[in-house]
């Protein structure tokens, strides 16, 4: 179930980061409207903004922050990799505890 939900939160940000790179939305001046479709994409949008990398502009239109979304995804990668890092090692142990017996 969990990866189901993480799938479909991917597709999501996907969607969304979609919508304004294939409009070129990345500054004020080139900001355009977005509608989310579905729930996901809502509660996507909704997190991209509270971070920052969404980001509004007049007459209810937003655009990317190029810089920001880089930031995100490299925090990201490297919280990811640090888990999967973890996971190894703890694999690791439980597999030389074992073998032991």
């Amino acid at each position: 179930m969990a990866t189901a939900a993480a799938a479909i939160m991917a597709k999501a940000q996907q969607d969304v980061i979609g919508h304004f790179m294939s409009s070129n939305a990345v500054s004020p001046e080139s900001a355009v409207t977005f509608e989310p479709s579905r729930r996901p994409q809502r509660s996507m949008f909704e997190r991209m903004q509270r971070e920052g990398v969404i980001v509004a502009a007049d007459n209810d239109r937003w655009f990317i922050d190029i810089p920001r979304y880089h930031e995100r995804a490299k925090t990201r990668r490297k919280r990811v990799l640090g888990v999967l890092g973890a996971v190894i090692v703890a694999a690791a142990g439980v597999a030389l505890l074992g073998w032991r017996r």
